[in-house]
């Protein structure tokens, strides 16, 4: 795990398509000839977690960049997706109504500034974990044959106390642990994996179901819930006494997990809301188990 927290959470991840959620099919485009409703498309692109529409109506430039939370900085496209696509696995469902909106146009280029609420509803051992953190947006549109163009971006906290997002427990508790026996059966998952973050690798030995431990500061898994390849469980590190939780996504052949993870507690602070501290790592299975295979396998 990484040696300081990181907030990974983006809100700005705008769009332009809108999917029908009933159909599952993109619906006929709204009207998107002003900044302001490309602004609002994109927002709701982000509440539908719609990859595609956001690309439609977001720089893809290689210079381009934004700035979020956390001071984290993203420079082109491809570093901005692969964020969306971890906060895409890591949440639920997601809720960013606007309270306050001001766009200014002058001939091809208009800017803004927005208030919104990001609403992160993620699940946990304890049900569904509810988290609000108030933002501030402003940015950057142009327009391009026609069309308007967010091309750059940056977000803040609104609330006083930067950090310190209001969290609220739904209903709605997980399945018991017996209950997520025949599940974790879908995939074997003994054997070694090569974990690899940004900034390190390890390896870790695990039996069938994704308990077992790792080479990093005395770290253990332990698995919680398989949903289909979705893997979800908790970590602890006795050698520097942080410990949270995980969710990866493995491929289809099983040799490889992407996911990311977070801290709900380091040393004596223990109050650390889920899934809004930590990052994102890269299974490899390195051997399998004895007498087993690295690919899924049907329940038994």
């Amino acid at each position: 795990m990484l040696v300081s927290p990181v907030i990974r959470c983006v809100a700005l991840g705008l769009a332009a398509v809108v999917v029908d959620p009933l159909a599952g099919q993109a619906a006929q485009p709204r009207d998107l000839t002003t900044p302001e409703a490309v602004i609002r498309a994109l927002v709701q692109a982000n509440v539908q977690k719609d990859l595609k529409t956001m690309a439609a109506l977001m720089s893809h430039d290689p210079d381009t960049v934004g700035y979020s939370i956390g001071g984290r900085k993203y420079v082109g496209w491809d570093s901005f997706v692969r964020e969306m696509e971890r906060e895409f696995l890591a949440v639920e469902k997601l809720e960013i109504p606007i309270t306050g909106l001001k766009v200014w146009t002058r001939d091809s280029v208009a800017w803004f500034a927005m208030e919104l609420d990001y609403i992160r509803h993620v699940r946990t051992t304890a049900g569904v974990e509810r988290t609000v953190l108030p933002l501030r947006e402003t940015g950057v549109l142009e327009r391009r044959d026609g069309q308007w163009i967010l091309v750059a971006w940056h977000e803040s906290h609104r609330a006083a106390a930067a950090g310190s997002p209001v969290s609220t427990s739904e209903a709605a508790p997980v399945p018991a642990e017996r209950e997520n026996t025949d599940t974790l059966r879908a995939l074997d998952l003994s054997g070694q994996w090569l974990i690899e973050e940004e900034d390190k690798s390890y390896t870790a030995s695990l039996d069938r179901q994704g308990n077992g431990t790792y080479t990093h500061q005395g770290g253990t898994l332990r698995a919680v819930s398989f949903d289909g390849r979705r893997l979800s469980g908790t970590w602890k590190q006795t050698g520097n006494d942080r410990e949270g939780g995980f969710e990866v996504l493995f491929s289809e052949d099983g040799h490889e997990a992407r996911g990311v993870w977070w801290y709900t507690r380091v040393g004596s602070r223990n109050n650390i809301p889920p899934r809004l501290h930590g990052g994102a790592y890269v299974w490899k299975r390195v051997r399998p188990g004895v007498g087993q295979q690295p690919a899924v396998v049907g329940p038994r």
